[in-house]
């Protein structure tokens, strides 16, 4: 997720094992930095930027079930605090930042690995 800064936070995912931590790359000069872990190892979430620079990270995949919490990200303090949680645990679905500020969350798989037909909203910039 591009942030105000220019830096991009990249948070989660999978390598032997489900992934918590994030790191934000600099593309001036090419490097990765730690800048902290979240509170829900996932992989196959979304990451949206909300209006007032922070990040939503919401819904995927963990430990090998589909996530509905969610938690934002503060670039300023590289904090992640977690918000109430989703409706509908989904992973594979897409997140869109409405004119309103909140974040549509749409679509995606759930544990069933069935096609979901609902949507849900965020609202608020924690």
């Amino acid at each position: 997720t591009l942030l105000a800064t220019g830096g991009v936070l990249v948070a989660g995912g999978f390598g032997s094992t489900y992934v918590s931590s994030a790191e934000i790359y600099d593309p001036a000069t090419g490097t990765f930095s730690f800048t902290g872990n979240m509170h829900t190892p996932r992989y196959y979430q979304t990451a949206t930027l909300l209006p007032g620079g922070k990040v939503l990270v919401a819904g995927g995949l963990g430990v090998n079930a589909p996530l509905a919490s969610a938690e934002v990200y503060d670039p300023d303090t590289g904090l992640f605090t977690p918000t109430p949680s989703m409706g509908t645990a989904r992973y594979f679905d897409t997140a869109t930042l409405l004119n309103s500020g909140e974040v549509l969350m749409a679509g995606g798989w759930d544990l069933g690995d069935s096609g979901l037909v609902t949507a849900e909203l965020f609202s608020g910039d924690p």
